[in-house]
């Protein structure tokens, strides 16, 4: 059964512990630790995404919950039957997930949202653990190319034998699709380089392989 979640206090990347060290000292009544993953343990479909947000699941403990990203994703899990009940950017505002899971290729919030190489292999075990745990796992969807790079490091296989690409459906040796998205950040829905009708799009087709 998942999972093997990081010490709430774990000190692995000493760069990631700092920076939490100060953001809890700025506002100590904030999450300000590694982030869980969230949904159910029975899930056929796992979102992988970057790393917590500073205001947003490093304040509030669960992925995706607090910033933009969050406002875009939960409400399209919801369209697409992958979750029910009203999101409201509250880890109490009761979201369900039914057969999806949310976790973070870097559990720790990075400073300006970059987590360096080391740091992305440090916490690779963890996400290795996660999808290994998952029995009834058949996609993985991944949020950006940091997301994309992990979830292949995290089985041993050679990305560049996986090209990263927005709406890139890859089948995987062990019998997984992996599922490639830009994530669905501020800047690329601001930019233009990912729409909502781009993103529905990726989960309206896992939605029909699944």
């Amino acid at each position: 059964m998942p999972m093997d979640e990081p010490a709430r206090d774990c000190a692995q990347c000493p760069r990631l512990a700092e920076f939490r060290r100060v953001n809890a000292s700025a506002w100590p009544d904030w999450h300000n630790a590694p982030v869980p993953s969230f949904g159910s343990v029975d899930a056929s479909l796992l979102i992988v995404g970057l790393a917590p947000g500073l205001r947003g699941a490093n304040r509030t403990g669960r992925p995706f919950t607090g910033d933009y990203a969050g406002d875009l994703l939960y409400p399209t899990i919801a369209e697409y039957g992958f979750g029910e009940g009203r999101f409201d950017a509250r880890p109490d505002d009761g979201f369900r997930m039914t057969g999806c899971r949310i976790t973070n290729a870097v559990r720790c919030v990075p400073p300006e949202n970059k987590p360096t190489t080391d740091e992305i292999k440090t916490c690779n075990p963890y996400l290795n653990t996660e999808i290994e745990g998952l029995e009834n796992l058949r996609a993985i969807l991944a949020l950006g190319l940091i997301a994309h790079k992990a979830v292949l490091r995290s089985m041993g296989l050679v990305a560049a034998r996986y090209a990263f690409g927005h709406g890139a459906m890859h089948d995987l040796p062990n019998g997984l699709l992996l599922a490639d998205s830009y994530h669905c950040s501020r800047y690329n829905t601001n930019t233009g380089r990912l729409t909502e009708e781009m993103f529905h799009s990726v989960f309206a087709e896992l939605r029909k392989r699944l």
